[in-house]
């Protein structure tokens, strides 16, 4: 768990820990073919937290073939779930890194690893990573008006605002602003304002922003969600679809200690992994380090 120190108002709503279960080691399908409903596109998607150029050859939808029979839910180019099943993955299957470099205890419950930073401190857990994904679409579409988040405490943080050089500071169950910061859009700025989200927003926040979604219609972009302490968040990368509108769902995840985001492998099904189906989830979704229900699908 983070130390706060004496913020007596702010209850942090931590991913919890969690026994893992056991697991085989399942095969991550590479060299998939490109689905007919990509024919023509052109990815315009930009990832700006990457010093290279970023040529869209190891990407989820690239490295990850749907399950047979099935196509890629239809997401409009530019849209947050275009954006999502076009992240850049590591190379091959590497270990996941925690915060300080350390391999994360469990090395079973990942099919690949995003490449994207985890950051330098203990910060960037669950919650936070579907916070930080959701942020750098916005930020990378110049959608800074809506890169908002609350925190546990329930105030409302503004990028906008801290581009204007405002800052929030806590002070007993009060949230107050100073002026006068350093101001702009740039990264550093960015970084600086994610940070201060990831510090004093959690689970328990993000849960109460967020509005209810039918998993029956789960799209990319989506989150399963508790919040609380112990809570937890994962995200919804990719969707595709089947005879009889049958879905089928990928996620992804950070978790405690803070660790690079990654796509979970799903524990029942080895030969869809990392494919979730909707049907035969029933009212559980079975993860390898947490179990939702499937009404905890939520959506932005």
């Amino acid at each position: 768990m983070r130390s706060w120190g004496a913020i007596p108002f702010i209850l942090i709503a931590a991913c919890g820990s969690h026994t893992p279960r056991s697991e085989t080691h399942f095969t991550l399908p590479v060299s998939a073919p490109l689905d007919s409903s990509f024919l023509g596109y052109v990815n315009e998607n930009k990832y700006t937290w990457m010093s290279e150029t970023y040529l869209d050859t190891n990407s989820v939808r690239k490295r990850i073939q749907v399950p047979p029979g099935t196509k890629r839910v239809v997401c409009e180019s530019g849209s947050f779930g275009d954006w999502l099943r076009h992240l850049p993955l590591f190379p091959g299957h590497p270990a996941v890194l925690l915060f300080d470099g350390r391999e994360k205890w469990n090395q079973l419950a990942h099919a690949a690893v995003i490449n994207i930073d985890v950051g330098k401190f203990d910060l960037q857990q669950c919650a936070d990573a579907v916070i930080r994904l959701r942020a750098e679409y916005l930020y990378s579409r110049g959608m800074y008006s809506d890169i908002h988040f609350n925190y546990t405490s329930g105030h409302t943080i503004t990028f906008s605002d801290w581009m204007a050089g405002k800052r929030p500071v806590v002070k007993g169950g009060k949230v107050t602003f100073t002026s006068g910061h350093p101001k702009g859009s740039d990264r550093a700025n960015f970084t600086a304002y994610l940070q201060n989200i990831f510090t004093y927003a959690g689970s328990l926040s993000l849960n109460k922003e967020l509005r209810p979604a039918n998993v029956r219609e789960v799209l990319p972009g989506d989150v399963l969600i508790v919040g609380g302490s112990p809570g937890h968040a994962v995200l919804v990368l990719d969707v595709a679809e089947g005879p009889g509108d049958e879905r089928y769902f990928m996620i992804a995840q950070s978790y405690m200690p803070a660790q690079q985001i990654h796509l979970l492998k799903n524990p029942n099904r080895e030969d869809i992994s990392p494919w979730y189906s909707v049907k035969e989830s029933g009212t559980q979704i079975e993860t390898p380090e947490w179990t939702f229900s499937t009404d905890q699908l939520k959506k932005f």
